[in-house]
């Protein structure tokens, strides 16, 4: 693993969460993007070398909507840059941790994403992350 690549927090409302977090980090955010498989709305701040995601859910279906029913609004996961995801989840899955995706798909902000399951990290949703550098690397995934 590379670096932190975000901080994924799970909100209520995007647009006064952004106002909310434009205030804190005194600095607007760069991208608001859906994904529309996962039922999600996402917003990025820049903080340094590393961003937070704040994700609104849009469905009553989104992972989103139900961590807040069941958590409230607040951290969600932790995500981790790697440089080859395939492998990273090889060699996690072969260390005994649950992956609750088994081929990486494709996420917000230009990344494929696969997420280890909580019961497998401490009580902590790990995201992995890669940025897509190329049309095959998206195709299919």
């Amino acid at each position: 693993m590379k670096k932190i690549e975000h901080i994924g927090i799970a909100v209520k409302d995007l647009e006064k969460s952004n106002e909310l977090f434009a205030a804190l980090l005194g600095e607007e955010h760069y991208k608001i993007e859906e994904v529309v498989s996962e039922f999600v709305k996402t917003s990025f701040f820049k903080v340094g070398e590393n961003k937070i995601e704040l994700l609104e859910a849009t469905s009553e279906q989104s992972a989103i909507a139900k961590f807040i029913e069941k958590k409230g609004e607040g951290i969600h996961h932790i995500a981790f840059d790697v440089e080859d995801i395939e492998a990273e989840m090889l060699r996690l899955k072969n260390l005994g941790f649950r992956l609750l995706n088994e081929t990486p798909k494709k996420g917000a902000d230009n990344k494929l994403v696969c997420f280890i399951h909580p019961k497998s990290a401490n009580g902590v949703l790990v995201e992995l992350c890669q940025e897509i550098k190329t049309l095959q690397e998206c195709e299919g995934k």
